[in-house]
């Protein structure tokens, strides 16, 4: 899939795709998957409906990289020197009205995976290993530099406590996440589950 993709996507400019994906999220805002059309799209962004399926063959794969586009850079970039430091780095990358905007995004299709396959597919190849295996890297580095035992159990569940916290405050507490919310609860909660004291 990735040459496929790699050769079909050649033939568009930086600027135009970048100008796409943000229509693209902009009508997931609007109407959600299930009622975003490809044709909804290209009228939105004057393209032909030919075009974008030349492009990205479907809406699954449209979708998941619009949405990986529009992360704020690699996860493995992050390196301040400390996992403590890495993790508060990484839950400021975006501000509050940002976290809340793409946490409503993000609820919204999770339920449309679930009864769709070829998004999830697309969401697994295209957003969920390749962030997965960018984290391992920098928890990796908390390894490599002695501030978390490698034998810790807690070190497979590090994403799962924090897309949980992410994803449940809405739920549990009626409110969106904040920056305020996150880095407390990975005081409170992530690094004393991998016996990393906090200072």
């Amino acid at each position: 899939m990735t040459e496929v993709a790699t050769a079909r996507r050649s033939r568009i400019t930086p600027e135009r795709e970048a100008e796409l994906y943000e229509a693209v999220l902009d009508l997931l805002r609007e109407v959600g998957y299930d009622a975003l059309t490809m044709d909804a799209v290209a009228a939105r962004t004057r393209s032909s409906k030919a075009t974008l399926y030349r492009q990205w063959g479907g809406k699954p794969e449209l979708v998941a990289r619009a949405i990986r586009h529009n992360k704020p850079g690699s996860i493995a970039d992050v390196d301040t020197g400390s996992l403590r430091g890495d993790l508060h780095a990484l839950s400021t990358r975006e501000d509050d009205c940002t976290m809340q905007q793409n946490a409503a995004l993000m609820r919204g299709l999770f339920m449309a995976v679930h009864g769709n396959p070829d998004l999830l597919q697309a969401f697994k190849e295209l957003l969920i290993e390749p962030e997965m295996e960018e984290f391992h890297r920098v928890v990796q580095r908390a390894v490599d530099r002695g501030e978390v035992q490698a034998g810790r159990p807690a070190l497979d569940y590090i994403v799962h406590m924090l897309v949980g916290a992410f994803a449940t405050r809405t739920l549990i507490d009626d409110q969106p996440p904040t920056q305020e919310f996150i880095t407390s609860y990975i005081d409170a909660v992530v690094l004393p589950a991998l016996g990393v004291p906090v200072t």
